[in-house]
């Protein structure tokens, strides 16, 4: 009985591992290959944009847009290669490339409002029309980046969401 209990005794603790959950190294705000570390970045340089130092918040913004495009092809490329073989992961890859595009969408945004700020509208029209492009006017980034495409004077016809455009205006 005692040999029982012996042989048993090195084996418990690694019962209770196994039922443990592993920390997932990516998952950490850490790493540059997860949302909310890029979502980090965007709450640090909104911090030093609010100190008036636009630098740090034009690398600190950059820094984001970078990561989020990484993240985009990765997401878009293990989607593509699942697809047609468990529609369960490419569902999963193609919700989270929509939460990297709407994260990178925020960063052009705020990294366009620094732009303004240095008095370099014409560097902020290309991250605009690029979030026009990705968000589409129906979403509240997209009208945003159009309305700062007009008040630059890029633009001068307004969007009206939900108002129907007629032939000839």
């Amino acid at each position: 009985m005692l040999a029982v209990l012996a042989l048993a005794a090195p084996l418990a603790p690694a019962a209770v591992h196994a039922q443990q959950e592993p920390q997932k190294a990516l998952e950490s705000s850490g790493s540059p290959f997860n949302l909310e570390a890029v979502r980090t970045l965007l709450v640090r340089g909104d911090a030093a944009a609010a100190s008036g130092n636009l630098a740090e918040a034009r690398k600190l913004y950059d820094q984001a847009r970078d990561a989020c495009r990484r993240l985009l092809g990765f997401y878009r490329d293990l989607s593509g290669s699942f697809r047609g073989l468990d529609a369960r992961i490419p569902r999963e890859m193609d919700q989270k490339g929509r939460e990297a595009l709407e994260t990178m969408a925020q960063a052009n945004l705020r990294l366009a409002a620094v732009f303004r700020r240095q008095n370099q509208p014409e560097v902020a029209v290309p991250l605009l029309v690029e979030v026009v492009k990705v968000m589409t006017p129906a979403n509240p980034e997209g009208r945003k980046a159009y309305q700062n495409l007009m008040e630059i004077g890029f633009a001068s016809t307004p969007y009206t969401a939900g108002a129907a455009a007629t032939p000839g205006n």
